[in-house]
């Protein structure tokens, strides 16, 4: 694409850097890039897609407010133990989640969540086998068996995603990327190992130093500036 169709389009490069593609012409871009169990999965299918779903099919049953208060007190209501992470009594009004806060619900949100979906078995089961699908295709280590597990569970998300179909926005289970990339998980843990050689967390773990320490290190105020001053010291 030269210059002129580039800005036509909206699009822009820099000056004087390289193509990726001039050197590696014969490269399959689509090979290149494998599984992401932190934003593929967690973020993606469990939190932006499954969690608002059940959201708000909840809100049909009980109504908006009824339905967030129930989901914020059977949260509250978890007791204590070893690694069960405490949400509080205000979990539907957290905007921003971490990775650690998306494995902790993940443990505990089918038994949590169970008595409001009482009557609603087949919603309960769709939500089962996204938690299979995630903590399975999460294993360090694969074999035939664990394999068709996934396989299993992918049956069954297909047996039931229709249950929460009306609650996107156009009622249809096309152009759900996260969603279609779960099709692709067994040949690429057969193709390149499991899905903790790609996953995208690791490198996450930079934030806290690079960013979120900045950012506290900051007066809060323009802190942009104040950030990329505290990195070069």
């Amino acid at each position: 694409m030269s210059v002129e169709a580039a800005n036509d389009v909206g699009l822009w490069k820099f000056e004087n850097c390289p193509n990726f593609a001039d050197a590696n012409a014969g490269c399959n871009i689509y090979v290149s890039m494998n599984i992401d169990r932190l934003h593929q999965l967690l973020k993606g299918v469990f939190k932006d897609h499954t969690w608002e779903w059940m959201v708000d099919f909840l809100q049909d049953i009980y109504g908006a407010e009824k339905a967030l208060k129930l989901i914020d007190e059977v949260f509250f209501a978890l007791p204590r133990f070893s690694n069960i992470h405490q949400f509080g009594n205000k979990l539907t009004r957290v905007k921003q989640w971490t990775g650690s806060e998306y494995k902790g619900m993940l443990k505990v949100w089918l038994a949590a969540l169970g008595p409001l979906l009482k009557g609603h078995p087949n919603h309960l089961k769709f939500l089962k086998t996204v938690t299979d699908f995630i903590l399975i295709a999460g294993y360090h280590s694969h074999t035939e068996t664990t394999l068709q597990y996934v396989q299993d569970t992918l049956h069954g998300i297909s047996r039931n995603i229709h249950l929460f179909l009306p609650y996107r926005h156009n009622q249809s289970k096309r152009k759900i990327p996260k969603i279609h990339s779960l099709f692709h998980y067994i040949k690429c843990i057969k193709e390149m190992g499991s899905a903790d050689n790609s996953d995208t967390e690791v490198s996450e773990v930079a934030h806290k130093n690079l960013i979120k320490d900045g950012y506290r290190a900051s007066n809060k105020v323009d802190y942009i500036q104040q950030m990329l001053q505290w990195e070069t010291r």
